[in-house]
C-alpha cells in the first residue's frame, strides 16, 4: 500500500480520503450526528462516510442492481426491517433517513460481532464484512478461519475466506480512512 501526498491532495492507494475537497461535506451533519448516536462520540464518524463512498459515491440516488438505494445502498426489505425498530426512519430515499438506517444496521451488525472480545475497529471491519456480504456469510468465513488458526480476532485472519467483492469493499474503506487517522 502507497500513501502519496501532494499539496492539497491525499492518495491512499489510488482513493481519494474522505475528507479530500472531491468528496462532498454536504452529508457530514448526518453521518457525524448518527454515528454519534448509535456508536458514541469516541468512533470517528468518517468509518461511516467512507462506507458510503464505498457503497455509492455518496450518492443519494445510487440504485444497485440488487435494488439497493441511496447512500448507504440499502435494500428496501432491509429498510423494512430496521424500521421495526425505528418507526421514525421514514423515507429510503432521504439521505439523512438512509445514512442514519446504514449507520444503525452497522451497530446491529456491529453487536452481533461482540462475542469476538476483540478492539473496536476490528469488530468495525466485521460488521463492514458483514453490511457487504451478509452476517450469515461472513459467520461462515468466521468458521472456517477458526478451523485453520484456532482462536480469531482480527479481520485478516477472516478476509480471505469471504468473497471477493466483500474483502475488496472493506479494504476499500480502510484505504479511505487511512490518509486522515
Amino acid at each position: 500500500m502507497f500513501l502519496l501526498m501532494l499539496p492539497g491532495i491525499v492518495l491512499a492507494g489510488g482513493f481519494k480520503h474522505v475528507d479530500h475537497k472531491h468528496w462532498t461535506d454536504k452529508y457530514d451533519h448526518h453521518f457525524r450526528k448518527h454515528s454519534k448516536h448509535y456508536f458514541g462520540p469516541a468512533l470517528n464518524w468518517r468509518w461511516f462516510k467512507a462506507q458510503g463512498i464505498a457503497e455509492s459515491g455518496l450518492n443519494p440516488k445510487a440504485r444497485s442492481k440488487a435494488g439497493a438505494v441511496g447512500i448507504m445502498q440499502i435494500l428496501p426489505s432491509t429498510f423494512k426491517d430496521i424500521r421495526k425498530q425505528n418507526p421514525a426512519l421514514v423515507n429510503l430515499e432521504d439521505p439523512k433517513w438512509n445514512i442514519a438506517a446504514g449507520i444503525y444496521y452497522d451497530r446491529y451488525l456491529y453487536d452481533k460481532w461482540g462475542f469476538l472480545d476483540t478492539d473496536s475497529r476490528q469488530q468495525l471491519f466485521f460488521a463492514f464484512g458483514s453490511y457487504n456480504a451478509g452476517f450469515r456469510r461472513v459467520r461462515q468465513a468466521y468458521n472456517k478461519s477458526v478451523k485453520k488458526y484456532g482462536e480469531v480476532k482480527l479481520w485478516p485472519q477472516v478476509e480471505a475466506f469471504v468473497p471477493g467483492a466483500s474483502r475488496y469493499y472493506v479494504k476499500r474503506i480502510r484505504k479511505l480512512m487511512q490518509a486522515i487517522l
